[in-house]
């Protein structure tokens, strides 16, 4: 007999819809160049986006069935984060399976296989981020973890960090740490509408960003 616990905290909506106002890379930046998910994931729809607590599971590779479990058991707002091997060869989601998550107020997929029905996911806008997309379908005979860390993209996920995704790719924000990299992110975009601005004024990159001294001192010598 395999158990398995759905309990787990997640972040205050408030602190999630906060992350929510800023993109992949920015975060990513603000928190360290740290939680990037290999580049491969990347949405079905480059409008789609999504942000919200992981509910992590398990999948072997060409197997839904703990997915579909997943998906039973996720709550509103939860992004369903799935580890099946970053196996390409396998539709292991499509509508019909995207219909039950809108339907449960669910963020959104993160997963490092497979999908299919792109034409009607994207009709749906339910926010879809994949390692491939595939026609071949799969089986229902491996059970395994649910709500436990999983590795996916690179990345270790526990249930609860923070999932951001958009159409640059998909950052994962520990949960403890959300707070810190809101006020981070902020700082960031801040940052860089002044920079925006100076350049509209007619500051030059390499007066703005300090690079006369870096470049002098590898040796550039640039005659005009």
């Amino acid at each position: 007999m395999i158990r398995v616990s759905t309990k787990f905290d997640r972040p205050a909506p408030e602190l999630v819809e906060r992350l929510g106002t800023y993109s992949s890379a920015t975060i990513h930046e603000a928190q360290g160049r740290l939680g990037a998910l290999d580049s491969s994931i990347k949405p079905v729809d480059h409008r789609m986006s999504l942000c919200g607590p992981a509910f992590t599971v398990q999948c072997a590779p060409r197997d839904n069935l703990m997915l579909q479990t997943a998906i039973a058991y996720a709550r509103p707002g939860d992004v369903v984060v799935v580890s099946a091997g970053a196996y390409t060869e396998a539709g292991s989601f499509g509508d019909v399976l995207a219909n039950a998550c809108q339907s449960k107020g669910l963020a959104g997929l993160v997963t490092d296989t497979g999908v299919r029905d792109t034409e009607d996911l994207r009709a749906l806008g339910f926010p879809v981020f994949s390692h491939s997309v595939c026609i071949k379908g799969t089986v229902k005979e491996t059970v395994g973890p649910m709500c436990e860390p999983v590795t996916i993209g690179g990345q270790l996920v526990r249930p609860g960090d923070v999932v951001r995704a958009d159409a640059d790719g998909v950052v994962v924000v520990r949960r403890e740490d959300a707070e810190q990299v809101a006020e981070a992110s902020r700082q960031r975009v801040d940052t860089e509408a002044e920079y925006i601005a100076a350049y509209r004024a007619g500051k030059t990159v390499t007066e703005i960003c300090g690079l006369e001294p870096l470049l002098a001192a590898k040796g550039l010598v640039i005659e005009e």
